[in-house]
């Protein structure tokens, strides 16, 4: 099924509700807690699509399976939303410098993008030092590591090294523990999803930065060719030849 028409609003709330095994009020609920998104028809009643059907299956997984509280299953959704945005944002994208491509010229085979790394992804902080940057004991870090909460770097002689965009990821693991009281499975998922989320759009940007730097390449190399040269027919040569004649 394509992006479109998983996103297409097609159920009612009656068939969504009873295609996830929930009460319609369960899903109102949800709504208003900014988990789902449905559409809405001309005559306003809600519309559910594929990709609301999946959210609200993914939400009775965390509740019911993982025991993740409501906290928890809102900083997942949230950041599923911003996965399905972001997929979203760079589908039209891709699609309007792809227009642009073919109005000018068949589009070739392109290499693989070649972005810059981020300095935040830079590994420089020690164990002890994180640990403290974040006030947490170093074997928390450990704990989290294990928990693939985290994903440190090495150096050559096998140190943990820990890196800016570690520390943001340590701040909300915290945040999310002491402040929403989200378990550690909870919080699984919400890194899951985040270290999603960053690759995905390190991803997406690379792609659309290499569409953008091959359309200014063509683009150059377009303005750059010479224009072609007239080619005299045999009216023109003849004219030229009475021209010559009557200076004569």
């Amino acid at each position: 099924m394509g992006s479109d028409a998983k996103h297409r609003p097609v159920y009612v709330i009656s068939v969504a509700a009873e295609l996830v095994d929930m009460h319609p009020q369960t899903l109102r609920l949800y709504e208003r807690k900014g988990l789902i998104r449905p559409g809405r028809s001309s005559g306003k009643t809600r519309l559910y699509s594929e990709r609301d059907i999946e959210h609200l299956r993914e939400i009775r997984r965390l509740t019911q399976e993982l025991g993740v509280n409501l906290a928890g299953v809102e900083e997942v959704m949230r950041l599923q939303h911003q996965l399905d945005d972001l997929q979203q944002e760079f589908e039209a994208e891709i699609e309007r410098i792809e227009d642009e491509l073919r109005e000018q010229a068949r589009p070739r085979a392109l290499p693989a993008p070649d972005a810059p790394p981020d300095p935040r992804d830079r590994p420089v902080y020690v164990i002890s030092i994180a640990a403290e940057l974040v006030d947490m004991h170093p074997q928390t870090l450990r704990l989290y590591e294990r928990k693939q909460l985290i994903h440190p770097g090495r150096s050559s002689g096998k140190t943990r090294l820990y890196s800016e965009r570690d520390i943001e990821h340590l701040r909300e693991i915290r945040r999310l523990t002491q402040e929403l009281g989200v378990n550690l499975a909870g919080v699984e998922e919400i890194m899951r999803l985040r270290h999603e989320l960053d690759a995905s759009r390190a991803h997406l940007e690379g792609n659309v930065r290499r569409l953008q730097d091959d359309l200014s390449e063509r683009m150059t190399t377009w303005r750059t060719l010479p224009a072609p040269e007239s080619e005299a027919g045999p009216e023109e040569d003849a004219a030229a030849a009475d021209a010559g004649e009557d200076q004569n």
